[in-house]
């Protein structure tokens, strides 16, 4: 059920995919026609206190930029190492979840980019010798801890150096890297976020092919390090599961989940949109995007109460009556 309409905000970019049309009876074709081409995958928005929104696309293998007041993004950095989750840390610096998946050629590390210079700087590229498999999101603590996933989600696993699909925690200098999660709880982990008291890391599970579509909550203790047992918020069932989130300054969860078109393993009982869930994991709304897949979202604006949301190949946004939280900017 839609409770509030979503604003569109701008289609970014002029761009085209094409979609499955769904099987039908025929006597020339024995599949499905299906996509063998995606110009623009959108993801990780991060907003810049300038007003800017910097999103990943991470097909095309570059950052983009949609300054204040323009209609079509700029390229902020090409190649971007295949980079899909952003978030600025409390110094301005943009923090990068450099993958390696929608073509390969990734970095698979973290790094730190000067929004200025663009300069970067690896923070951590390995775990024990051993690369990562495909870095997908981060949250940030007050300390600097920056806490990320590495899951896989293409179907060739041959170059992949990690047996597990983790959950880490590193300090923002690059020492102390900690897996703080492995999979025996989250068998693919995606978004991730921590609370303002940083007692919570809230994780998406996200594995469609087990298959496990979870929102699980774990406690931390001051050291950032999971302990206790995890709480199941929610579980997404065999629709679309969860992607990335992020959280408003009352301790609500906005999770981007659910399709609006068939994809392989999953049914249509999702539909695409934001959920947004209390502390307590009763969901207390869906803000449903006219798109066929959401990935991530972020607040901004000058008062936090602008949620850009990344889908497919749009960014959209929507005016909330709760401002949301991050390290940076804060809200005038």
């Amino acid at each position: 059920m839609m409770i509030r309409q979503t604003s569109v905000l701008t289609v970014l970019l002029s761009v085209c995919s094409w979609y499955s049309l769904g099987a039908q009876e025929s006597s020339i074709v024995e599949s499905e026609v299906t996509s063998v081409n995606e110009l623009v995958f959108t993801e990780g928005p991060a907003y810049h206190r300038d007003g800017s929104v910097f999103y990943t696309d991470i097909q095309n293998n570059r950052i983009l930029r949609l300054a204040p007041g323009a209609a079509v993004a700029d390229t902020f950095l090409n190649p971007s190492g295949r980079a899909n989750g952003l978030m600025f840390d409390a110094h301005g610096f943009l923090i990068a979840c450099q993958g390696n998946e929608k073509g390969g050629l990734g970095g698979r590390r973290l790094v730190r980019i000067d929004p200025i210079s663009k300069k970067q700087t690896v923070i951590v590229d390995n775990y024990e010798g051993n690369r990562f498999n495909s870095l997908n999101d981060l949250c940030i603590d007050k300390a600097g801890r920056i806490y990320f996933t590495d899951p896989y989600y293409s179907p060739d696993r041959s170059m992949l150096e990690l047996k597990v699909e983790g959950v880490y925690r590193v300090n923002s200098d690059g020492t102390d890297l900690v897996r703080i999660l492995d999979n025996k709880t989250v068998s693919r982990p995606n978004g991730i976020s921590i609370t303002q008291d940083e007692k919570t890391l809230y994780v998406v599970d996200n594995n469609p092919t087990v298959p496990q579509r979870k929102l699980w909550a774990f406690a931390l203790d001051a050291a950032g390090l999971v302990t206790g047992k995890p709480r199941e918020l929610h579980d997404f069932g065999a629709g679309r599961g969860g992607d990335g989130m992020c959280m408003d300054s009352v301790g609500n969860l906005y999770v981007t989940a659910g399709a609006n078109r068939k994809y392989p393993l999953q049914n249509l009982d999702n539909t695409a949109g934001v959920y947004v869930f209390s502390p307590a994991g009763k969901l207390l709304e869906v803000i449903k995007v006219p798109e066929d897949m959401i990935t991530n979202c972020c607040f901004g604006g000058s008062d936090m109460k602008t949620l850009y949301i990344t889908a497919g190949k749009t960014l959209w946004q929507v005016r909330t009556k709760v401002a949301g939280y991050a390290l940076w900017p804060k809200a005038e």
